[in-house]
Protein backbone atom coordinates (compact mmCIF):
# COMPACT_ATOMS: atom_id res chain seq x y z
CA UNK A 1 0.00 0.00 0.00
CA UNK A 2 1.10 3.15 -1.42
CA UNK A 3 1.54 6.64 1.24
CA UNK A 4 -0.37 9.39 0.37
CA UNK A 5 0.90 11.28 -2.61
CA UNK A 6 2.73 8.38 -3.94
CA UNK A 7 1.63 6.81 -7.41
CA UNK A 8 -0.82 9.40 -7.95
CA UNK A 9 -1.51 9.80 -11.91
CA UNK A 10 -0.93 13.08 -13.47
CA UNK A 11 -4.57 14.01 -14.13
CA UNK A 12 -5.64 13.46 -10.78
CA UNK A 13 -8.12 15.97 -9.25
CA UNK A 14 -6.07 18.74 -7.36
CA UNK A 15 -6.68 22.20 -5.72
CA UNK A 16 -9.25 23.07 -8.69
CA UNK A 17 -11.59 20.30 -7.02
CA UNK A 18 -13.65 17.03 -7.80
CA UNK A 19 -15.35 16.60 -10.66
CA UNK A 20 -18.90 17.76 -11.67
CA UNK A 21 -21.53 14.90 -10.85
CA UNK A 22 -22.89 12.61 -12.95
CA UNK A 23 -25.12 14.27 -15.44
CA UNK A 24 -24.39 17.94 -14.23
CA UNK A 25 -24.46 20.23 -17.10
CA UNK A 26 -21.67 22.91 -17.84
CA UNK A 27 -22.22 25.84 -20.11
CA UNK A 28 -23.18 25.50 -23.43
CA UNK A 29 -20.73 26.58 -26.10
CA UNK A 30 -20.95 30.18 -26.56
CA UNK A 31 -22.35 29.90 -30.57
CA UNK A 32 -25.15 27.54 -28.84
CA UNK A 33 -26.13 29.75 -25.94
CA UNK A 34 -29.71 31.63 -26.22
CA UNK A 35 -28.87 35.41 -26.27
CA UNK A 36 -31.67 37.29 -24.60
CA UNK A 37 -32.21 40.76 -23.31
CA UNK A 38 -34.71 42.09 -20.32
CA UNK A 39 -36.97 45.10 -20.34
CA UNK A 40 -38.33 46.23 -17.29
CA UNK A 41 -38.23 49.72 -15.72
CA UNK A 42 -38.06 48.45 -12.46
CA UNK A 43 -34.62 47.18 -11.54
CA UNK A 44 -35.29 45.08 -8.79
CA UNK A 45 -37.17 42.75 -11.07
CA UNK A 46 -34.94 43.52 -14.29
CA UNK A 47 -31.72 42.71 -12.64
CA UNK A 48 -33.66 39.52 -10.33
CA UNK A 49 -34.97 38.36 -13.73
CA UNK A 50 -31.45 38.44 -15.33
CA UNK A 51 -29.80 36.95 -12.42
CA UNK A 52 -31.85 34.02 -12.38
CA UNK A 53 -31.73 33.97 -16.25
CA UNK A 54 -28.04 33.77 -16.04
CA UNK A 55 -27.38 31.01 -13.89
CA UNK A 56 -28.91 28.72 -16.89
CA UNK A 57 -26.10 27.31 -18.81
CA UNK A 58 -27.89 27.36 -22.03
CA UNK A 59 -28.61 31.21 -21.71
CA UNK A 60 -26.70 34.56 -21.41
CA UNK A 61 -28.51 37.93 -20.79
CA UNK A 62 -26.51 39.81 -23.45
CA UNK A 63 -28.51 43.47 -22.63
CA UNK A 64 -31.14 45.07 -20.40
CA UNK A 65 -33.48 47.92 -20.70
CA UNK A 66 -35.86 50.28 -19.04
CA UNK A 67 -38.21 51.99 -21.50
CA UNK A 68 -40.00 51.83 -25.05
CA UNK A 69 -37.11 53.47 -26.74
CA UNK A 70 -34.59 50.55 -25.18
CA UNK A 71 -37.02 47.87 -26.03
CA UNK A 72 -37.20 49.31 -29.94
CA UNK A 73 -33.61 49.82 -29.65
CA UNK A 74 -32.95 46.04 -29.22
CA UNK A 75 -35.42 44.73 -31.65
CA UNK A 76 -33.55 46.27 -33.93
CA UNK A 77 -30.47 44.19 -33.24
CA UNK A 78 -29.83 40.76 -34.72
CA UNK A 79 -27.36 39.10 -32.25
CA UNK A 80 -30.41 38.94 -29.96
CA UNK A 81 -32.38 35.82 -29.97
CA UNK A 82 -34.94 36.47 -27.12
CA UNK A 83 -36.19 40.23 -25.69
CA UNK A 84 -38.43 39.94 -22.71
CA UNK A 85 -40.83 42.85 -22.41
CA UNK A 86 -42.40 43.88 -19.55
CA UNK A 87 -45.86 45.29 -20.49
CA UNK A 88 -45.56 48.53 -18.65
CA UNK A 89 -43.22 50.62 -19.01
CA UNK A 90 -43.65 53.81 -16.68
CA UNK A 91 -46.87 55.38 -18.21
CA UNK A 92 -46.33 53.73 -21.55
CA UNK A 93 -47.46 50.09 -23.20
CA UNK A 94 -44.61 48.02 -24.14
CA UNK A 95 -47.30 46.75 -26.48
CA UNK A 96 -46.10 49.82 -28.46
CA UNK A 97 -42.88 48.47 -28.96
CA UNK A 98 -44.08 45.62 -30.57
CA UNK A 99 -45.52 47.65 -33.50
CA UNK A 100 -41.95 48.74 -33.85
CA UNK A 101 -40.58 45.46 -35.35
CA UNK A 102 -41.16 42.45 -33.23
CA UNK A 103 -41.38 40.99 -37.26
CA UNK A 104 -39.28 37.84 -38.04
CA UNK A 105 -38.90 36.21 -34.69
CA UNK A 106 -42.34 36.50 -33.84
CA UNK A 107 -43.84 36.32 -36.77
CA UNK A 108 -42.32 32.89 -38.18
CA UNK A 109 -43.92 31.69 -34.99
CA UNK A 110 -47.08 32.83 -35.75
CA UNK A 111 -46.86 31.41 -39.31
CA UNK A 112 -46.45 28.10 -37.53
CA UNK A 113 -42.81 27.58 -38.43
CA UNK A 114 -40.64 25.43 -35.39
CA UNK A 115 -37.57 25.75 -37.18
CA UNK A 116 -34.99 28.27 -35.55
CA UNK A 117 -34.83 31.87 -38.22
CA UNK A 118 -31.88 32.62 -39.93
CA UNK A 119 -29.63 35.05 -38.51
CA UNK A 120 -30.31 38.35 -39.08
CA UNK A 121 -33.93 38.24 -37.90
CA UNK A 122 -35.35 40.40 -35.26
CA UNK A 123 -35.48 38.63 -31.98
CA UNK A 124 -38.64 36.77 -31.03
CA UNK A 125 -40.38 38.61 -27.93
CA UNK A 126 -41.83 37.23 -24.50
CA UNK A 127 -43.97 39.38 -22.98
CA UNK A 128 -43.66 38.92 -19.29
CA UNK A 129 -46.26 40.97 -16.99
CA UNK A 130 -48.16 41.05 -14.20
CA UNK A 131 -51.19 41.18 -15.49
CA UNK A 132 -52.75 38.12 -16.74
CA UNK A 133 -55.54 39.79 -18.89
CA UNK A 134 -55.67 37.36 -21.60
CA UNK A 135 -57.02 40.53 -24.21
CA UNK A 136 -53.45 41.64 -23.28
CA UNK A 137 -52.46 38.17 -24.33
CA UNK A 138 -54.66 38.34 -27.82
CA UNK A 139 -53.23 42.14 -28.26
CA UNK A 140 -49.11 40.47 -28.15
CA UNK A 141 -49.93 37.80 -30.00
CA UNK A 142 -51.52 40.17 -33.14
CA UNK A 143 -48.65 42.26 -32.71
CA UNK A 144 -45.98 39.31 -33.70
CA UNK A 145 -45.13 38.33 -29.72
CA UNK A 146 -44.03 34.96 -29.45
CA UNK A 147 -44.77 34.66 -25.79
CA UNK A 148 -46.54 35.87 -22.80
CA UNK A 149 -45.49 34.69 -19.79
CA UNK A 150 -46.68 36.08 -16.22
CA UNK A 151 -44.58 37.18 -14.02
CA UNK A 152 -45.78 34.79 -10.71
CA UNK A 153 -44.82 32.10 -13.42
CA UNK A 154 -42.10 29.93 -11.99
CA UNK A 155 -38.53 30.26 -13.29
CA UNK A 156 -38.58 26.79 -14.83
CA UNK A 157 -41.94 28.20 -17.03
CA UNK A 158 -40.54 31.04 -18.22
CA UNK A 159 -37.16 29.47 -19.07
CA UNK A 160 -39.05 26.92 -21.08
CA UNK A 161 -40.71 29.41 -22.84
CA UNK A 162 -37.75 31.47 -23.44
CA UNK A 163 -36.43 27.77 -25.37
CA UNK A 164 -39.31 27.80 -27.21
CA UNK A 165 -39.74 31.06 -27.99
CA UNK A 166 -35.75 30.65 -29.31
CA UNK A 167 -36.95 27.52 -31.48
CA UNK A 168 -39.11 29.64 -33.56
CA UNK A 169 -42.25 28.05 -31.61
CA UNK A 170 -45.16 30.11 -29.33
CA UNK A 171 -45.35 29.97 -25.40
CA UNK A 172 -48.59 31.45 -24.57
CA UNK A 173 -48.90 31.02 -20.69
CA UNK A 174 -52.35 32.58 -20.66
CA UNK A 175 -54.90 31.93 -23.51
CA UNK A 176 -55.47 34.46 -25.85
CA UNK A 177 -59.32 35.84 -26.54
CA UNK A 178 -60.48 38.73 -28.83
CA UNK A 179 -60.92 41.39 -26.50
CA UNK A 180 -62.44 45.54 -27.56
CA UNK A 181 -60.72 46.84 -30.10
CA UNK A 182 -60.92 50.87 -30.06
CA UNK A 183 -59.73 53.35 -32.48
CA UNK A 184 -56.76 56.00 -31.62
CA UNK A 185 -59.57 58.81 -30.76
CA UNK A 186 -61.49 56.39 -28.84
CA UNK A 187 -58.78 55.52 -26.38
CA UNK A 188 -58.28 59.11 -26.35
CA UNK A 189 -61.68 59.84 -24.89
CA UNK A 190 -61.90 56.48 -22.39
CA UNK A 191 -57.95 57.45 -20.87
CA UNK A 192 -59.71 61.73 -20.26
CA UNK A 193 -63.39 59.94 -18.84
CA UNK A 194 -61.06 57.98 -16.63
CA UNK A 195 -59.27 61.16 -15.21
CA UNK A 196 -62.91 62.25 -14.56
CA UNK A 197 -62.78 64.79 -17.23
CA UNK A 198 -66.04 66.80 -18.21
CA UNK A 199 -67.45 66.23 -21.88
CA UNK A 200 -66.45 70.53 -22.14
CA UNK A 201 -62.97 69.44 -20.81
CA UNK A 202 -62.26 66.42 -23.37
CA UNK A 203 -63.49 68.79 -25.86
CA UNK A 204 -61.00 70.97 -25.29
CA UNK A 205 -58.16 68.73 -24.88
CA UNK A 206 -59.27 67.10 -27.93
CA UNK A 207 -59.78 70.10 -30.13
CA UNK A 208 -63.08 68.74 -30.87
CA UNK A 209 -67.09 70.09 -29.52
CA UNK A 210 -68.53 68.21 -26.68
CA UNK A 211 -71.38 67.27 -29.13
CA UNK A 212 -68.74 65.34 -30.85
CA UNK A 213 -67.67 64.35 -27.25
CA UNK A 214 -71.06 63.26 -26.33
CA UNK A 215 -71.19 60.82 -29.73
CA UNK A 216 -68.00 58.95 -28.84
CA UNK A 217 -69.66 58.25 -25.36
CA UNK A 218 -72.90 56.76 -26.91
CA UNK A 219 -71.23 54.63 -28.93
CA UNK A 220 -68.70 53.52 -26.15
CA UNK A 221 -71.70 53.14 -23.66
CA UNK A 222 -73.53 50.68 -26.21
CA UNK A 223 -70.02 48.70 -27.54
CA UNK A 224 -69.17 48.43 -23.89
CA UNK A 225 -72.51 47.67 -22.44
CA UNK A 226 -72.52 49.76 -19.67
CA UNK A 227 -74.91 52.47 -18.33
CA UNK A 228 -72.68 55.13 -16.79
CA UNK A 229 -69.55 56.96 -17.44
CA UNK A 230 -68.62 55.51 -13.92
CA UNK A 231 -69.36 51.59 -14.66
CA UNK A 232 -67.01 52.91 -18.46
CA UNK A 233 -63.95 53.89 -16.93
CA UNK A 234 -64.14 51.44 -14.23
CA UNK A 235 -63.86 48.66 -16.55
CA UNK A 236 -61.16 50.35 -18.59
CA UNK A 237 -59.26 50.09 -15.41
CA UNK A 238 -60.02 46.41 -14.56
CA UNK A 239 -59.70 44.76 -17.98
CA UNK A 240 -56.05 46.80 -18.99
CA UNK A 241 -58.36 48.72 -22.26
CA UNK A 242 -56.32 51.80 -22.03
CA UNK A 243 -53.28 49.74 -22.60
CA UNK A 244 -54.00 48.25 -25.63
CA UNK A 245 -52.53 49.69 -28.79
CA UNK A 246 -55.76 51.06 -31.02
CA UNK A 247 -57.53 49.09 -33.73
CA UNK A 248 -55.80 48.99 -37.49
Amino acid sequence: MSRSGEGAPADAAGPAGPAPEQGEAGPAPEAQRIRIAVVDDHPVVRDGTAALLADRPDLVVAATGSSIDDARDLLARSDLDVILLDVRLGTRSGLNALGAGSGSGAGSALEGSSASAPSGRTPAVIVLTAYDYPQYARAAMDLGAAGFVTKTAPIEELVAAIRRAAAGELAYQVRPSRSMAFSGRELEVLRLVVDGRSNDEIGATLGISPKTVEAHLRRLFDRCAVASRTELATRALREGWLDLPPAA
